[in-house]
């Protein structure tokens, strides 16, 4: 569900650039051997060839002869004509009679202009294609796109109009507060128009806050599977690079798909990675992060009512984020995601049970109770667990046997009946 648009596995820039350079190498290795000097011979040593029968044809080029001997195969010798002379009157004067002269091919042709073009093509070719490659990459990167290796594009995974998230808010539990809190966010991106109509500024961002594992990804799917448009998922991580305005870049480059499919969501989850607060630091990593963040807070004001782009992000680490980011016309709401309750673990646990063989002696109840402090991540790895011992003890259904072996490796570990 998470695939990129586009060709799955496009052939990168720099592989096509090096195979245009072997390209060039190779035409210059054979043209060079190609049209290589022949051996300069007298003209005389021409008329012997040609009376022995051993030439096969004869290019002239000025006063420049190309001699093609049929002994040793494929021989060619160079020689020069008699300036201001045709070649056949001086070969009859050596004594070449007219039959001789009619054994071999003979080519009037002036190959010059075709040599010196190959040369200086051939010569140019490789410091031509460099100059392109340079100009390109300096002309993208001046412009925000993308440069000519694609660092700077987003790595965003876009969930194309054949492939939207099918989850729905019915399939997220244990969040039911938050639920509440961001349906509001599917009206904004269903109908735009009732908000605006009575003045209303549309939120650009949510930020949901909790511990890892408590369905802020799931839930920002859930948004967009009801609203039914387009989902951008990417990690703040992905942003920053060893390359110094690339994580700007693939900012500018991310927006921009957003506004193309827009009404859409951007997610971007563990925003702390990038959006940590600014100050005063040493290194290349951490100005990257600062121009980074910097972008995303141009990108967020240049947002509108007519945008129609709701940018949800999330993290465990709300403390550490910059106060920017943070202030009414950015990330306007603030989502707390927390650990389920009792009734929310049961909700989870029966959701992951779906489409399993649950035997009927199982109380969710029970679970639920014996699980406080998990999340709903846990909760998922427990009934897969489950499922596991099922499977491995040759079982048609998960019962509570499985279910408490399963706890007892989650909670405890794995036995170790070597250290009984």
């Amino acid at each position: 569900m998470d695939e990129q648009s586009g060709p799955r596995n496009p052939i990168p820039a720099w592989a096509w650039i090096i195979a245009i350079l072997v390209i060039i190498l190779g035409l210059q290795l054979y043209l060079s051997r190609r049209f290589s000097a022949p051996e300069q011979v007298p003209l005389s040593t021409v008329v012997t060839e040609i009376q022995n029968g051993n030439v096969s044809k004869i290019e002239v080029s000025g006063d420049k002869l190309d001699v093609f001997l049929k002994e040793p195969a494929e021989t060619v010798v160079s020689s020069t004509k008699e300036s201001g002379v045709a070649l056949t009157t001086t070969l009859t004067n050596l004594g070449v009679t007219e039959e001789q002269l009619a054994s071999f091919d003979f080519n009037p042709t002036d190959q010059s202009t075709w040599n010196t073009l190959i040369s200086i093509a051939l010569s140019l070719g490789p410091v031509l294609l460099l100059l392109w490659i340079f100009s390109r990459g300096f002309r993208q990167m001046q412009g925000g796109g993308n440069n000519i290796f694609g660092f700077g594009r987003s790595k965003a995974r876009n969930i194309n109009d054949g492939d939207r998230p099918t989850v729905v808010f019915d399939d997220v539990a244990g969040v039911e507060e938050a639920k509440e809190e961001v349906k509001e966010v599917v009206l904004f991106l269903r109908e735009p128009e009732k908000f605006v109509q009575v003045g209303a500024r549309i939120p650009k961002g949510v930020l949901m806050v909790g511990p890892p594992g408590t369905g802020k990804t799931l839930l920002a799917r859930a948004i967009a599977g009801e609203a039914g448009v387009p989902f951008f998922h990417i990690s703040g991580s992905e942003f920053v690079e060893m390359f110094v305005g690339v994580g700007a870049s693939r900012v500018r480059d991310l927006f921009n798909k957003a506004k193309e499919h827009a009404p859409s969501i951007v997610f971007v989850d563990e925003i702390d990675a990038v959006g940590r607060q600014r100050g005063a630091g040493l290194g290349g990593g951490h100005d990257e992060r600062e121009q980074t963040l910097n972008q995303i807070l141009v990108e967020m004001d240049g947002f509108s009512n007519e945008t129609n782009v709701i940018v949800i992000a999330a993290t465990n680490r709300a403390d550490v984020l910059d106060p920017a980011l943070l202030r009414p016309g950015r990330f306007d709401r603030k989502v707390i995601v927390d650990l389920p309750d009792i009734k929310g673990r049961e909700a989870i646990l029966r959701i992951h049970a779906r489409g399993k063989p649950i035997s009927g002696e199982v109380s969710f109840a029970d679970i639920a109770r014996l699980t406080a402090g998990f999340s709903g991540a846990d909760l998922e790895n427990l009934v897969n667990e489950a499922a596991i011992f099922a499977a491995r003890f040759n079982q048609t259904t998960i019962g509570e046997h499985e279910f408490q072996e399963a706890f007892d490796r989650i909670a405890i570990g794995p036995e170790r009946k070597s250290r009984v």
